[in-house]
């Protein structure tokens, strides 16, 4: 359960930011990685609510470095 809930707070951010390099645009890379874990939440691998809320928090976390790494690029 450990696991599951550090790898939740990790993975989803590190998808956004990697969505985001390859397509260039912050809120396409935060809808594919947003659109992964609700399936991941359908199929059931999230069994508990604190895995989905570490899931939420880490797309949020996710989403404003690759912002900021979005407005670093640009100047």
């Amino acid at each position: 359960m450990l696991l599951k809930i550090l790898l939740a707070l990790v993975l989803p951010g590190v998808l956004v930011v990697f969505f985001t390099r390859v397509t260039y645009n912050y809120y396409v890379g935060l809808l594919l990685a947003l659109a992964l874990i609700i399936t991941s939440i359908y199929k059931g691998y999230a069994e508990s609510p604190l895995i989905i809320i570490a899931d939420v928090i880490s797309l949020g976390a996710g989403f404003l470095y690759a912002r900021n790494m979005g407005k670093k690029a640009k100047e």
